[in-house]
């Protein structure tokens, strides 16, 4: 019930064909900091389904007043497969994302009933768990989230971004790059995705949309590099497995993104993986804001040696070189759990800067543990690998 208007509200499946313009404007008028600093909303570039639509099972829900027909707010999930030691081979996993409620009727409820509905949509479509994802440091969706939504924290990742126009273009020493074929790459990551806390299923999916720019090898050059999977010796090994060797694939995300200057502030139309590029644009003030931009995304990066260090910045010079040839891609973000160990191996940097997200996750059905404590008792999921598809 809206307590301003007596409204009751009716939590409803978002109609792709009509309401669209209604939907943007709610994503405007959830701008954050509107009064200072840097406005944000989400961009849906005209489709609210953009993002969930990766997935087979998807849905949007709205939040809107009985009496007057107005939408006050949204909420997009889908459903995905994925594997994890944890829970001992493949789940159905939910997933939550894009939570709005109109400034003007926030503190009213209508968030956690937008979530509470959507974990019954999850269920009755078969998911077992559910996920969602905020900033460490969005207290209020964090509260929302663990005390009236009863999720627990499952992951702590960290996000590393830097402005293409600052990043080293060239590759270390004796380090040297290979791109390989799709049918080399889906085998080798079935293979190594088993040591990840919790990896997609459907990789072979992922690295065959048109959104993924390829899949690499690095490793030092001297040695060359064995295919591990098909336990197949490049000419040059010498009979030798490559001591240091790294894979990793490229997510390219530069949709045009509309930039305007008002007053003293940026204002940005963007994702949630734009809004998590803000901190790097503040070092790029100086270049023309009313250029178009977007970023490229490393994932799928795994990687064995005493050289990792070399390989990861050889890595992202690699990666930076790439940009150069899109117009639009101004950064160069990945985002690695806190227990990956490659996290050791990210180029330090002064202009490198880190955003840390906090994933929580609740057990909606009978095929999860007995009690959401047990959860917990097997260990926070940290090592985990990070779905592009969800940016």
């Amino acid at each position: 019930m809206d307590e301003n208007t007596g409204n009751k509200i009716l939590i409803r499946e978002f109609n792709e064909n009509k309401g669209v313009e209604v939907v943007m404007k709610l994503e405007k008028s959830c701008e954050t900091a509107a009064q200072k600093g840097m406005s944000i909303i989400s961009n849906i570039s005209g489709d609210p389904l953009s993002r969930i639509r990766f997935y087979h099972v998807h849905v949007m829900l709205v939040a809107e007043l009985q009496k007057k027909g107005e939408i006050v707010g949204m909420v997009r999930g889908c459903i995905k497969y994925v594997g994890t030691k944890f829970w001992g081979g493949h789940v159905k996993l939910g997933c939550i994302l894009g939570l709005r409620v109109s400034p003007r009727h926030r503190r009213m409820g209508i968030g956690s009933k937008l979530v509470q509905s959507m974990e019954e949509w999850l269920k009755r479509n078969g998911a077992q768990y559910t996920f969602l994802a905020t900033e460490e440091k969005n207290v209020a969706s964090r509260n929302l989230f663990t005390l009236r939504c009863n999720y627990i924290k499952s992951s702590s990742l960290v996000i590393y971004l830097q402005p293409v126009s600052l990043l080293p273009k060239n590759l270390a020493q004796g380090i040297t790059i290979e791109r390989l074929s799709i049918n080399q790459a889906i085998p080798f990551y079935n293979n190594h995705l088993q040591a990840k806390d919790i990896y997609p299923s459907d990789i072979d999916k992922i690295l065959k949309e048109n959104l993924s720019l390829g899949t690499w090898v690095c490793y030092v050059k001297e040695e060359g590099w064995i295919d591990l999977h098909n336990k197949e010796k490049t000419e040059d090994t010498g009979g030798k497995t490559a001591s240091s060797w790294a894979i990793f694939s490229i997510w390219n995300k530069c949709e045009a993104c509309n930039l305007q200057v008002r007053s003293n502030e940026l204002k940005f139309t963007l994702s949630k993986a734009r809004v998590k590029i803000i901190p790097c644009l503040k070092m790029q003030r100086c270049e023309s804001t009313k250029r178009p931009f977007g970023f490229f995304l490393l994932y799928g990066i795994h990687g064995e040696g005493d050289r990792l260090g070399d390989l990861m910045a050889s890595i992202w010079g690699f990666a930076s070189r790439l940009a150069e040839n899109v117009k639009e891609c101004k950064a160069i973000m990945v985002e690695l759990g806190v227990s990956d160990p490659l996290r050791e191996f990210v180029p330090k940097s002064s202009t490198m800067s880190c955003i840390n997200d906090l994933w929580y996750l609740k057990r909606l059905n009978s095929h999860g543990y007995e009690d959401e404590d047990d959860m917990v008792a097997k260990g926070p999921m940290g090592n985990v690998f990070v779905d592009p598809r969800d940016f």
